[in-house]
């Protein structure tokens, strides 16, 4: 959205003649809900942590205002009409300051639940981006002639109380996406909270509902870079090859270790009503982008992926008790589910249990909880490096990875593979971490 000019020319007017029966699905521009809520990778606070702790939001949300105005001043020459964009977004800065206010002294009051108001602050806070891009959107298009529809599935002035489901189908009710060119909030308003469930991935799952419920024909997500079988700021841009077909068991092992091509839980819809998604790079437009299907399987057996985080830590519990006791590693599940924490690659034998999480899951709480009830409990940074594919499958292949990091210099720390043969993932020291996606990629993707 930080090149709108170039969407313009490479996605939506790319063909005059063809431009409706779309429906846009908008994020807010870059940076901007970072500043609302906090920075998604390095955790910067934003606004929301301000008004969670009673600071000056009010002054923050005045400069993020006009930070706005500043971006739509930048969308002049591409059409927008910036007096109407500016009232728009003004508008409704000035209303969230208001309403967070009466919500300050709501909490102060003492009466109700401080979990609940914050959760309606910080869903208050998120939609304001996404009304902004979307306005702007439907602003400009309809300036150059088109017919577009600014879709509002914020709830903003709507104090109706319907579901995720419910408020879009009641927003497309009286559209035909094929008569205008639809621009939709990616923050969509329900009784549920879309962001109770699924936090800063919840314009994906606005993306997904949409798509289901119109029946899309397929669903394409525009992201700034190709997925590709490497990382090319890594393996090197002469190295990175472009994955043009893949399927969702893949997309769902690149999401397990944070590389996401959609959020899971909102691919499982479109899944389940096998619409296709294709993942695009907006400012490649000729090429098709990769198309991620039920049924795709690689007809030759092939690593189509390397990929992983060093942004894990590896939980080692390790207890003479566990040999052939039932049930051991149940009561370590037990700690971990009440600490929110989900795994990532899980390791075993007679009485060690090794879990990988991601470090911003660990808490001494977890190590101190695990620690009362197992005799060793430790806690060390690592790296995992997966190489992925929907057919992986072939004798001698986790014997060649080992080999590529082995030639390297490389000690495996840890390794896992299930029966399905989608993933074979190495626990790896962090330092390690680039040189050994170079290695695997070279002698697995090449």
């Amino acid at each position: 959205m930080a090149r709108f000019q170039e969407i313009l020319k490479n996605i939506i007017l790319r063909k005059e003649d063809d431009i409706y029966g779309r429906v846009y699905v908008v994020s807010a521009y870059a940076g901007v809900t970072n500043d609302l809520l906090e920075h998604k990778k390095t955790g910067q606070p934003g606004i929301y942590k301000l008004f969670e702790d009673q600071e000056n939001y009010p002054r923050k949300m005045l400069a993020l205002r006009d930070r706005l105005i500043e971006i739509n001043e930048s969308l002049v020459p591409a059409g927008l009409s910036l007096a109407e964009a500016n009232d728009f977004i003004g508008d409704r800065i000035d209303l969230s300051i208001n309403i967070l206010r009466s919500m300050e002294n709501v909490l102060a009051s003492g009466y109700v639940t401080r979990t609940e108001l914050l959760l309606a602050a910080r869903e208050l806070l998120a939609s304001l981006g996404e009304m902004h891009s979307a306005f702007n959107s439907a602003n400009i298009l309809k300036n150059l002639g088109y017919d577009s529809t600014y879709v509002d599935l914020s709830g903003w002035d709507d104090g109706r109380q319907l579901t995720i489901d419910q408020r879009i189908k009641d927003c497309f009710d009286e559209i035909d996406p094929f008569s205008t060119v639809c621009f939709a909030t990616g923050y969509t308003k329900g009784t549920e909270g879309i962001m109770r469930e699924f936090d800063r991935g919840y314009s994906e799952v606005t993306f997904s509902k949409v798509a289901v419920l119109l029946g899309a024909a397929e669903a394409i997500i525009h992201k700034e870079y190709h997925l590709c079988s490497g990382d090319p700021l890594v393996i090197g841009a002469e190295n990175a090859h472009p994955v043009c077909n893949t399927n969702y068991d893949v997309a769902d092992q690149l999401a397990d270790v944070g590389m996401e091509a959609i959020h899971p839980k909102a691919s499982k819809p479109l899944e389940t009503k096998s619409i296709p998604i294709r993942v695009k790079n907006a400012f490649d437009p000729d090429h098709p982008g990769t198309l991620i299907t039920n049924d795709f399987i690689a007809p030759k057996s092939k690593v189509e992926i390397v990929t992983g985080s060093d942004h894990v830590l590896c939980l080692v519990i390790h207890d003479a008790r566990m040999v052939g006791e039932v049930g051991f590693d149940g009561w370590i599940m037990e700690v971990v589910a009440r600490h929110q924490v989900s795994y990532i690659s899980k390791m075993t034998n007679a009485n060690t249990i090794d879990l990988i999480i991601a470090e911003k899951d660990s808490s001494p709480h977890l190590i101190a909880e695990l620690s009362d009830l197992f005799e060793t409990v430790t806690s060390r940074p690592v790296a995992i490096v997966c190489a992925i594919g929907s057919n992986i499958g072939q004798p001698g292949i986790l014997a060649k990875g080992a080999q590529a990091l082995a030639s390297k210099g490389i000690n495996i720390l840890a390794v896992s593979q299930t029966t399905r043969q989608t993933n074979m993932q190495f626990v790896v020291e962090r330092k390690e971490f680039a040189d050994a996606q170079r290695a695997l990629h070279a002698a697995l993707c090449m």
